[in-house]
């Protein structure tokens, strides 16, 4: 018996665990929790890259308190370069862009704090993985 209770490989290539009858077609087999398909969980994985970024509550602040404003088409940048760094294997990553620097998780596509030109000055930033300059 492998690990997690599999017991094998049927001939067509399902995986038999114990007390399932083999060759039995019930009618979550293939089912997660959710109800959903191997396949949909899957595509909704493969999906997640074409999401749009979000800024975090605490980034959403820290913008605001130093009025810094992103346009779309900064957002579209953003964009471009976290679905890089995605491609790339990057978990968290800083941004810099123009004056400013952006801390990213790049797994959640989401923008973690902003720091502008002033603030940046004489910080570490730790816990990177990445950097990219757009």
């Amino acid at each position: 018996m492998l690990r997690g209770g599999i017991r094998e490989v049927s001939p067509t290539g399902r995986i038999e665990r114990p007390g399932s009858p083999a060759g039995s077609e019930g009618a979550n087999r293939g089912r997660t929790g959710s109800g959903l398909s191997f396949d949909q969980v899957l595509a909704q994985i493969s999906d997640r890259g074409s999401q749009p970024v979000k800024i975090s509550a605490h980034a959403e602040a820290r913008l605001r308190q130093r009025r810094i404003y992103l346009s779309s088409e900064d957002m579209e940048r953003i964009n471009r370069a976290v679905e890089r760094m995605s491609e790339k294997g990057a978990r968290e990553s800083l941004l810099l862009m123009k004056d400013l620097a952006l801390l990213v998780n790049v797994r959640k596509r989401t923008v973690i704090t902003a720091l502008d030109g002033q603030n940046m000055k004489d910080k570490v930033f730790t816990n990177i993985d990445s950097a990219m300059i757009i």
